[in-house]
């Protein structure tokens, strides 16, 4: 009797102590942290980039040029070696002025597009 006794107290005292965090950190002002694991696209900040302006590509479309951002931005399917991120719409030529491409980002957009060798 004694040991479901201490587990239970103990858990009450972990829920209390959630429940303290959060309070305290909704008077405050400050953020609670999500969950792990959780998906939450309102968390995630917006990349800050700097706009390079267009391109028409071979295929005739227009292409954003790389652009430097502080992290991957929405649409970027690769990372160029001089740290910008492409939107090239093929895999030739991607990120030529910019020391060719660092890593390429598979994203949706991304993995449907037709790629050129």
């Amino acid at each position: 009797m004694k040991r479901p006794l201490s587990a239970l107290l103990f858990i009450l005292v972990l829920l209390s102590q959630v429940a303290v965090f959060q309070s305290h950190a909704t008077q405050t002002g400050q953020d609670v942290p999500a969950a792990r694991g959780t998906n939450n696209q309102a968390n995630r900040a917006k990349p800050k980039c700097i706009d390079n302006g267009t391109y028409v590509n071979s295929q005739g479309q227009t292409v954003k040029r790389p652009e430097t951002c502080s992290s991957a931005p929405d649409g970027a399917t690769a990372q160029c070696r001089d740290g910008s991120y492409s939107f090239s719409k093929s895999r030739r030529g991607t990120c030529s002025h910019q020391g060719g491409v660092s890593k390429w980002l598979y994203r949706s957009g991304f993995s449907s597009m037709t790629i050129q060798r």
